[in-house]
């Protein structure tokens, strides 16, 4: 709509409202005309056949077919009544009128209660039970005169009555018409109505939108004749009002425009949310500490701090409580720093503090306050109280050498450690800390990572995943991921998977695999040998809003056949985001993509969550697979996840198959697809 030009708005606003009421009194009156319409049905069917019960007494009880026989006959001049049958109470016909359609002498229960039988979009079929009237004899004097035989009420039989509904459909047909067309004629009236009235606002608007112009080119004498009346006569005098006082005005907006630029000099070195310093802010006033320990060797101290448990705030109460917990976590640990101090928020839950002119014992004792100030800070949010923690990480700023990338790469990487070391705890950088070193080889894996991916050295590799239940069932190929290094050595996927996905990488790796995957597709099938693959998808992926969008694009290829294409997802993966996997399966399923639930068994909750999961394949987690032979656990836990995919309808995939004898094993129980080095090594995916 922003496109829109002023009268295709005016219009559009008028329209709307009328165009929904229209909608809604059409469907409401539509919808209880229809449904009058069957109900009447409905009523006279039941009437029918409740008064063809009585009258068919005599008939039933003495067997004469021939009166049943005309009062079947008789029945048949009424209206839409399409056949007509009468039976006796061993559900034997004895009288048939019309051509009954779906008509049956066998819906005793229903005939019975004296309700519709069945129906369908032809007709509706009534029953009705036929009783015996009662009587009452009198002795005759022979006993007290008082005294009576009273007889049993008797069933005699049943009637069936199916009515016509064409004539019912006709008039519903007629009606829903009718309402239409005279919707339309409702809306073409007012739309009519709309134009004419946006002209008369259009016209001024115009008017004052070339006033605007010329005031723009700096023409502040422009005025505008005020006589359209109504609220626009009224916008008309402001403008000229406005015109009139802008001038007056000119000679005060250098001082309000220099007192703008304060501002926003203020808010791009400090956060809109907490009015702390931003990062940008924090890491200049952090270099320029450097700059004094460099040229005066002045020793000074850094705290990158991340808030614990931060998330189940948000997600349980909402951004609006994470914002105010963070707001009042910041008063707090703005109380217990120095004035010469740095509180700065780095984005997220990411605090950093810089400690000037302070020695590492001092700034340990410092951290220590803030994680046990906010270890012993209860939030509030309506009715529910929650606990947080921080993990933060201290680097001393006391050598001559060090950048700031060292320092915040240091910082980083204490913080990290303290989450892992169990979080709420200090953790301070040291150099030859085994654990640092782990985390900070791993941050050297985000580069080597993201010049992979710029450079285009992520190699596809596939092992092969074959058959062993039925000749019909395709041989698959799962792909697997290799960087190659400058040097030309190839590294296997678990030496930078860990990094990625701590870093976030994976969201980018995915889609390198996918469009890289697609495009062997299109080779294998363009050269007439299609093969499907098996491509894995990683939890930050499925979380990803834009995935879906990035396989539809992948997919529009006309070359690519949906079917050969099978995603992988982790039993893990999919219970941390269940309900956006499912969403993605339900969604490429509709295209034709497969799925299939690797690492099967691993969790808790494998068979409670296999139901909500629209799966093709489970991938038996191989730690089950490896002591087959020798583990009555294992063979039992195969074997019960082999009756659960039976069950409903998926196959199954046995990994880390490393024998003959294990292979031979799970194909005497029924495993569909079996993996592993025994049966292939991974090798380039150019070979296929």
């Amino acid at each position: 709509m922003k496109k829109w030009k002023l009268k295709h708005r005016i219009l559009f606003l008028a329209m709307f409202p009328v165009l929904v009421i229209t909608i809604l009194l059409a469907s409401v009156i539509m919808i209880s005309g229809v449904s009058g319409i069957d109900d009447a049905l409905k009523a006279r069917g039941m009437v029918i056949a409740r008064q063809l019960a009585p009258a068919s007494e005599y008939g039933a009880f003495s067997g004469n077919r021939e009166i049943l026989q005309t009062l079947a006959q008789s029945v048949m001049k009424e209206e839409d009544v399409k056949a007509v049958i009468i039976a006796d109470a061993r559900n034997k016909i004895l009288a048939v009128s019309g051509k009954p359609s779906q008509l049956t002498a066998g819906s005793t229960d229903a005939a019975d209660s004296g309700h519709i039988i069945a129906g369908d979009r032809d007709g509706l079929i009534f029953g009705a039970p036929i009783y015996q009237s009662q009587i009452e004899l009198d002795d005759f004097g022979l006993f007290d005169r008082t005294a009576r035989i009273k007889g049993e009420k008797k069933k005699l039989g049943r009637v069936f009555v199916e009515m016509s509904t064409a004539s019912t459909q006709r008039q519903k047909n007629r009606f829903i018409a009718l309402s239409t067309a005279i919707g339309l004629l409702g809306l073409a009236g007012a739309f009519l109505l709309a134009l004419r009235m946006s002209r008369d606002v259009t016209s001024p608007l115009f008017r004052l939108l070339d006033a605007v112009t010329r005031m723009t080119q700096g023409k502040l004498d422009t005025r505008v004749t005020a006589d359209s009346g109504g609220e626009l006569e009224a916008l008309e005098n402001g403008f000229n009002l406005m015109a009139m006082k802008l001038q007056s005005a000119h000679d005060t907006m250098q001082e309000r425009i220099d007192a703008a630029t304060s501002l926003l000099t203020h808010q791009a070195s400090h956060d809109t949310l907490t009015g702390l310093v931003n990062r940008r802010e924090f890491e200049a006033r952090l270099q320029r500490a450097l700059t004094r320990t460099h040229e005066a060797g002045i020793e000074h101290a850094l705290c990158y701090m991340d808030l614990d448990q931060f998330k189940i705030v948000n997600d349980t109460c909402g951004h609006v409580a994470g914002d105010e917990l963070l707001r009042q976590l910041t008063l707090l640990m703005h109380d217990r720093v120095r004035d010469r101090d740095t509180l700065a928020r780095l984005g997220g839950d990411e605090f950093g503090l810089l400690l000037e002119s302070c020695q590492l014992d001092a700034a340990r004792k410092i951290a220590e306050q803030l994680r046990e100030m906010v270890a012993d800070f209860r939030f509030i949010w309506h009715d529910k109280v929650f606990s947080v923690g921080i993990s933060i990480g201290l680097v001393p700023i006391n050598h001559p050498m060090m950048t700031l990338a060292d320092i915040m790469s240091a910082a980083d990487t204490a913080c990290y450690a303290a989450k892992d070391g169990g979080r709420n705890r200090v953790q301070v950088y040291e150099a030859d800390n085994d654990a640092l070193i782990q985390r900070q080889g791993e941050m050297q894996w985000v580069t080597r990572i993201n010049e992979a991916l710029e450079e285009n050295r992520f190699l596809l590799y596939c092992q092969k995943i074959m058959p062993q239940q039925s000749v019909e069932d395709e041989e698959i190929h799962e792909v697997l991921l290799r960087i190659a290094e400058r040097d030309g050595n190839i590294i296997a996927p678990m030496a930078f998977i860990p990094a990625a996905e701590r870093y976030n990488l994976m969201p980018a790796i995915d889609r390198w695999v996918i469009k890289a995957a697609f495009g062997a597709l299109r080779r294998l099938i363009g050269l007439g040998t299609p093969k499907s693959f098996i491509i894995k998808l990683s939890s930050a992926s499925l979380g990803d809003p834009a995935l879906l969008d990035f396989i539809r694009q992948q997919l529009s290829s006309p070359a690519i056949l949906p079917q050969h294409v099978c995603f992988e997802i982790t039993e893990t993966s999919a219970l941390i985001k269940l309900s956006e996997t499912i969403r993605l399966i339900t969604e490429l399923k509709i295209t034709g993509c497969r799925f299939s639930l690797g690492d099967f068994g691993s969790g808790m909750s494998s068979f409670t969550y296999l139901k909500n999961l629209p799966v093709d394949y489970i991938k038996i987690d191989g730690t089950f697979v490896r002591d087959l032979l020798h583990d009555q656990v294992d063979y039992t836990i195969i074997e019960s996840i082999r009756n659960i995919a039976q069950a409903m309808g998926l196959k199954t995939i046995a990994g880390f198959v490393e024998s003959e004898a294990i292979m031979t094993k799970l194909q005497f129980m029924g495993i569909h697809y079996v993996q592993g080095d025994w049966v292939g090594r991974p090798h380039p995916l150019d070979e296929l």
